[in-house]
């Protein structure tokens, strides 16, 4: 029983961490969605939408 153990234990630890096609997939996919979020937030309307609420916010009352 702990022979069995020991081996699935050790099995585990030869898969630890990411290959470095799998570093690659990642950051290309990080870039990617990086992208898109820079072109969702310069578009005009989130821009208008943003500058509103940040002088809404500065007029507010205290």
């Amino acid at each position: 029983m702990f022979r069995r153990w020991w081996a699935r234990v050790r099995a585990a630890g030869r898969d630890r961490g990411m290959s470095t096609a799998e570093y690659a997939v990642g950051t290309l996919a990080a870039c990617a969605f990086a992208a898109v979020l820079y072109k969702i937030l310069t578009s005009g309307q989130v821009m208008s939408m943003l500058r509103s609420v940040i002088q809404r916010a500065l007029d507010a009352p205290f």
